[in-house]
């Protein structure tokens, strides 16, 4: 392998471990971003080799792209690779470039947190890049990483996102900031996947509005929506929140590596748009969190009136069943001493008596009396 031509960049080595199910499933095939169907070489999406600020060459093989870097003295070389299997062309890139295999690993495998790792003269870098899905209002999440070393830029990609293409193409159209080497390469796409997150912050704070209107209609389906979109909000800040980080640890290394200033001009102003992210994502976490409470706040209320108005009504249903109660005792009453007397049994005592019928209307009327009394004492009727 030939001697590297350009001194290492900066880094700092940090350890995580993987996620599954932190990347979202790979969408349905969508128009390539980095370049058309035609021009792909198996998992290769665009290949070239740049000298000066400009591209020289565009290898129609990964094999030409290695003969031609070494044939241009103090150019530099950048692969861009769409799901790469081990066999193929990942494992032709690590050989040619001396990648580790623990890194060709985790490009190969994904799912992967944000990181930034060095090894030997090689940085790697795992971004996760983000977009906001308008028709379904949800967020949709890509993960890409990248090998930097002093003459080579390899980007390997598992998702439609972010646009490559159109990073390619930003610093082809300015040669002074792709003739800094990989680490401008490296900050156009850093700048590219922090910018992406605007749209998602956007659209974010968007559903949010949206929910808490929704609370105060009483909305049924709020709670699970704010539940789904807290969830997009956590992946959203593990996607963003370890950036600070990173990217701390490339300012360490700028006297170091005697990166260029403007290079570390534009790396702080990246800095700082990743850390206005963050404060809107903790935001949004703070907002979700009281939508939640005020929506269970809210839910208590209805569900507490919601029981006044059942046992209003249940009282009121006792009050029916007590004058029912009371008005069938008072005329059980006299129907009870009636019945008796109307059997008209022979043996029967007082049914040659006088006076009987007389007596057994004034008994009927006074316990009926005597009942009503009763009842309205306890105020049933």
């Amino acid at each position: 392998m030939p001697q590297r031509r350009r001194p290492p960049i900066k880094g700092s080595t940090t350890h995580g471990r993987r996620r599954p199910g932190d990347v979202a499933p790979a969408p349905p095939p969508a128009p390539w971003v980095d370049g058309p169907p035609s021009g792909r070489i198996g998992s290769v999406v665009d290949s070239a080799i740049y000298a000066g600020g400009r591209r020289v060459a565009s290898p129609g093989s990964l094999a030409e792209t290695y003969r031609c870097l070494r044939e241009e003295a103090g150019g530099m070389a950048w692969i861009g690779l769409y799901r790469p299997d081990e066999e193929a062309e990942l494992a032709s890139v690590a050989t040619e470039f001396g990648l580790h295999t623990l890194a060709v690993e985790d490009a190969i495998q994904a799912h992967q947190r944000p990181k930034l790792e060095r090894y030997g003269d090689t940085l790697f870098v795992v971004l996760r890049a983000a977009r906001y899905l308008d028709d379904v209002e949800a967020v949709e999440f890509g993960e890409l990483h990248l090998f930097i070393g002093p003459d080579f830029v390899v980007t390997v990609r598992h998702s439609e996102s972010p646009n490559l293409g159109a990073v390619r193409a930003r610093l082809e159209a300015d040669p002074a900031l792709l003739s800094r080497g990989p680490e401008a390469v490296l900050y156009a796409i850093l700048d590219a996947v922090v910018d992406g997150y605007a749209p998602v912050v956007a659209g974010l704070e968007n559903d949010i509005d949206e929910i808490e209107s929704e609370v105060f209609r009483g909305d049924p389906e709020v709670s699970r929506r704010t539940y789904e979109l807290s969830r997009e909000v956590v992946d959203f800040q593990r996607a963003t929140h370890p950036l600070p980080g990173m990217l701390a640890g490339l300012t360490a290394g700028f006297a170091k590596y005697h990166v260029d200033e403007e290079l570390q001009r534009h790396l702080r102003d990246v800095d700082d748009h990743v850390h206005q992210v963050n404060e809107r994502i903790d935001g949004f976490r703070t907002a979700l969190r009281d939508i939640l409470t005020v929506n269970a706040t809210l839910v208590a209320e209805r569900q507490n009136e919601e029981m006044k108005t059942l046992s209003q009504a249940s009282n009121a249903q006792n009050e029916e069943v007590k004058k029912i109660s009371a008005w069938a005792a008072i005329l059980f009453a006299p129907t009870l001493i009636g019945t008796v007397y109307g059997m008209n049994f022979q043996a029967m005592p007082e049914l040659g008596w006088q006076l009987g019928y007389p007596l057994a209307l004034v008994l009927m009327m006074m316990v009926s009396i005597s009942l009503y009394v009763v009842f309205k004492h306890r105020s049933w009727i």
